[in-house]
Formats: structure tokens, sequence, C-alpha cells
């Protein structure tokens, strides 16, 4: 009976006989096990026999994070960004790492799990909000002191996928008008409201939380104090902030403006009958239980059949709010401003998602192309000139060499190469857009 150390392949061992009961650990060096071994005997001796007690099992992942859910994610984050991370741990995470002990994922699992998302064929942007929920749960982790370092951190590098992202789409001004036109037609009622997607770049969400206490419609058209504060959105069932949690003023044009105003007289005379004198809180578009219209009803019974009469390509409904971002752009406005009606929260987001989106805008590069490919004409020159007995014949006048048009493009006689640049950058630039 007793406390003894013993070696054992090389290893070192403290062996545990107390009582007839016995456990054995592995220390490391002789000098660390020794150092154990008179700690043991300490506590055994006062009656602590906590060194034969089973160690507590570690948490399993999903015990973990839906324990996370419930009480810091909800502190933290909207309950829109909650239900995005629930919804992937479940399509995504709990499946590998749901049983598994949360101390027990390595950085080599979760790049096996990143491996398997891509060979599904899945699309890089899904791949990455998947990591993005198992690698905040496990941050939290880390904030415990459950784990020592997040094994999810910057995998970004390790996603690659053959399917190819989605890309953004805007519709060019033609197929506005006639989308809106296909409105009109189909389901008149909710004309106001895609306006306000094309016309205001407002979300989904966005649109159907507003109020007509929103609406700032100034004093007459000419009147520039006329936009739409944007401080709610509708998201499952509830009212929530907007993205990024805050509020943003969106200014209103004049055809918006003026459809919105005929509106709201409806809206008005309506209230007017029903004995009410105020619409001030009423929704703009409210469903037949007088909660926000459903986003899903929304689409598939107005937007989608919309699009089929007018005759276009399938967009997204979020693609009006490309389309609005996009023409903002072409009509000469400048990025801050643009940034500031979209709501972004950087500059950058703004021109990454909207330059490329502008239609048209390029296609006098690819005109220029046409001049450069026709006949040109010899160093000496034809020209027509008058005989001074006034007939026309062609007489062959030389023309002086101007050294600095020559070879603008290289040829058997080429300038220097700071030169040949010199040179295109002498070349007329196109306007980037049409004028009206």
């Amino acid at each position: 009976m007793g406390v003894k150390v013993r070696k054992r392949n090389s290893k070192w061992y403290v062996v545990i006989d107390f009582h007839g009961r016995r456990k054995s650990k592995c220390v490391g060096t002789r000098e660390a096990a020794e150092k154990v071994k008179r700690e043991i005997e300490s506590r055994l001796t006062l009656g602590d026999l906590g060194v034969f007690a089973q160690p507590k099992k570690a948490e399993t992942f999903r015990a973990y994070a839906e324990r996370w859910l419930k009480t810091e994610a909800l502190q933290r984050c909207k309950i829109s960004t909650v239900d995005f991370y629930e919804d992937y741990l479940k399509r995504y995470v709990w499946p590998l790492f749901g049983t598994k002990e949360i101390t027990a994922i390595s950085r080599d699992a979760v790049k096996e799990f990143t491996g398997s998302l891509c060979t599904r064929g899945l699309a890089k942007n899904t791949i990455r909000l998947a990591v993005a929920a198992l690698r905040v749960v496990l941050s939290a982790a880390v904030e415990d002191g459950i784990l020592v370092s997040n094994p999810a951190a910057k995998l970004g590098r390790f996603i690659e996928t053959e399917k190819p992202e989605h890309q953004a789409m805007a519709m060019e001004p033609e197929e506005v008008d006639q989308f809106l036109a296909a409105v009109r037609g189909f389901c008149p009622q909710y004309h106001p409201l895609f306006m306000i997607a094309v016309r205001a770049g407002l979300r989904q969400g966005e649109i159907l939380g507003l109020k007509w206490g929103d609406f700032q419609f100034g004093q007459g058209e000419h009147d520039e104090n006329r936009y739409v504060l944007v401080q709610r959105r509708w998201y499952r069932g509830r009212f929530s902030t907007p993205k990024g949690k805050r509020d943003r003023r969106v200014d209103v044009s004049r055809e918006l403006r003026h459809v919105l105003l005929e509106l709201r007289d409806q809206r008005l005379l309506e209230a007017y009958q029903q004995g009410r004198s105020s619409i001030v809180d009423d929704l703009l578009f409210p469903g037949e239980d007088g909660k926000p219209l459903r986003a899903r009803k929304l689409v598939e019974s107005y937007f989608l059949p919309s699009l089929e009469r007018a005759g276009l390509r399938r967009f997204r409904f979020h693609d009006l709010r490309h389309t609005f971002g996009s023409l903002l752009m072409e009509a000469g406005a400048p990025l801050p401003y643009v940034k500031d009606q979209m709501g972004h929260s950087s500059i950058q987001i703004t021109a990454d998602k909207y330059v490329h989106l502008i239609p048209r805008r390029n296609v006098h590069f690819i005109d220029r192309l046409d001049s450069q490919t026709t006949s040109q004409p010899d160093a000496t020159r034809t020209q027509l000139a008058r005989s001074s007995q006034g007939g026309e014949k062609p007489v062959e006048v030389p023309q002086p060499i101007d050294g600095k048009a020559w070879c603008e493009r290289g040829d058997s006689n080429p300038h220097p190469l700071r030169d040949q640049i010199l040179s295109l950058a002498r070349l007329p630039i196109p306007p980037l857009s049409h004028s009206a």
C-alpha cells in the first residue's frame, strides 16, 4: 500500500495502491513523477480520495453550441444572426461534430470537414458560412477557457470548389420599365412596393417593415427634403433592426414620391371610413392577418410571375436592390452617397458590388477596337486637291511625319517603351456614360 514511482518503456508513472484501490498515471520525467508522488501522499494522508475520481466527461460540441445559442449568442448577436448560425450548424456542422467532444476537435478534423463540404458541390460562400458557424462556437469555447486555441481560425484559403459563386445581377433601365409595366398589369396593388425596391434599394425585409410614419414627403415635388427613414425590418415573424443595427435615411425620387402619395391618400380614405384619423403606425404592405406580407408569398405569387410576364430572365428579389445601386452609380452619383443610400458599412463594399454591374458603361472601350482595326493610311498619304484648272484629280501630296503620332501601337520602327506609354496616354477616352 502506498504511492510509488515506476519506469515503463522509457516513461515514468506514478502508481497508487491505497486500500485495494489502484491507479496509475503517466507523468513524464522522474523529477515530475517524484513531485506528484509527494503531493498525492499528502492528500491521501488528509483523507482526500479525489485522485481516484473519474474525470468528468467533456461536453459534446452540439451540447455546448445549443447552450451558447440560447445564452451568449442572444446577448451579442441579432436574432437573425442567431437563426443563421443555428441553421448552418444543423445543416452542415452537427452531422459531423455534433456528438464529438468539443475538446477533441482538431485543426486537421476541421480541414477534413471543409474538404467534405467542397466535394458535395456546394457554393464557396455556403462553405465559408458553414465554417464561420463552426468557428464562432469554437471561439466562444476559447473565451470560456474550454479550448486553448480555435482550430477553425483562418481556414478560408482551404476552401476550393468547382461550383461558381452566384454573381449579382442588375436590370438595365429598359428592363426596369418592362418589369414595372408588367407589375401594373398583373398586381397593381404591389406596384408601389416594387417601385421602392428599384428606386430606393431597400432590402426585402426593410420594405415589408415600412410604416407610413417613416416617410417625409416634403412640401412639394421640388422640395428636396423627401426621404424614408429605414429603422426596422421584418424577419421570420418579428421586427428587428436593419442590417448592421443602424438606421439610415434614403432619399425618395419625385416619381416614387408621386406613387406613394397616391397610395397614402387611398389608405387615408379607408382609415376615415373606419373612423380612424391617422395611419402613421400602419404598415404600407400588410398581409391578410394584418402583419407584414409574407416574403415567400411576395416572391412566388407576385415577383416571379411579373418577371415572366415582362419576358425577363429569372432575377432574384435582391437583384432589385442591386439594380438601384448600379443605376445610381450610372447616373453619376459619387461613391460615398451611394454607400450611404445602400447602408453599406464601408465604401469598399459599394465599389466591389456595384461598379461591375453598371450596364453598358464599358462598351465604348470595345467600340474603340473597331476604329483600331480598320485600314490605316500610309505615312505618305494621298489627298484630293483641286487643280489650278478647276478640275479635281487625285494628287499625291507629301505629308510631314509627326514624330509624336508615329508608331502609336508599335511597328517596325518602334519608339522606346516610355514614348509608347506617353502616346497611349494621348488617345482620346470616351465618356463613361451616355448623356440623356
